[in-house]
């Protein structure tokens, strides 16, 4: 059986999920953030180690003003009211991204819960926000100093000191990977499903789970 380190997650369909139940686009996100809370208790149960949530691209700045708002103060608002139930949870928080674009109040927010979680244990939760990872190769290679080669660029990528993600999950129908992690996925097992994420569940994950624990995973050898 393969060993799983880490999941990633692109979270498609929230907005689609709003409007398809009448609603408005930011419902779906606010009913997005509970799917996430399970999805980390499932794969603390399941013993994931770490995962990681494409939570706003850098290509997201072309959304409407008042939804780019909206997913902002949801995040800084359930990292502000809920800490404590992070951290009693044992989970530590990464956030992936360039930071600077975002407002100063939020930037502080989330280095705060980094610092308040570093050393928690139970599972590793990255959250890639206004991250693309095109612009992550560039700064990349535009910060090695020394001697290029792989191992010193992998220590500039955002995800330095962690595994490649074993497995890729995107919801809501959609096949391509959207400017993420392309370094980090080239062996990685995709899966696509048409599930809108607000309707992405625990025996959806247990299901992708025992299936790639079966795969048969070369990495260009036979």
């Amino acid at each position: 059986m393969n060993k799983l380190n880490h999941i990633a997650f692109i979270m498609d369909g929230n907005g689609r999920w709003g409007k398809k139940k009448r609603k408005k686009r930011n419902y779906g996100h606010l009913k997005g953030v509970d799917t996430v809370k399970k999805i980390v208790k499932s794969s603390i149960r399941f013993k994931v180690p770490i995962v990681t949530f494409y939570v706003f691209s850098s290509e997201n700045w072309k959304r409407p003003k008042t939804e780019i708002s909206f997913l902002f103060k949801l995040i800084k608002s359930y990292f502000t009211k809920e800490i404590q139930s992070v951290i009693s949870q044992g989970i530590k928080i990464n956030i992936l991204g360039d930071l600077n674009k975002l407002s100063k109040e939020l930037r502080s927010v989330l280095k705060r819960t980094e610092k308040l979680t570093k050393k928690n244990k139970k599972i590793t939760v990255n959250l890639a926000i206004n991250y693309g990872s095109r612009q992550e190769i560039f700064y990349a290679f535009r910060k090695l100093k020394k001697k290029i080669n792989l191992k010193n660029f992998k220590k500039n990528l955002y995800t330095k000191n962690m595994p490649n993600p074993d497995i890729l999950i995107r919801t809501g129908g959609k096949i391509r990977l959207s400017n993420f992690m392309l370094w980090q996925l080239a062996y990685t097992e995709l899966f696509f499903l048409k599930k809108l994420w607000p309707d992405f569940n625990s025996l959806d994950l247990k299901k992708i789970i025992l299936k790639y624990k079966n795969i048969k995973r070369n990495f260009g050898s036979v």
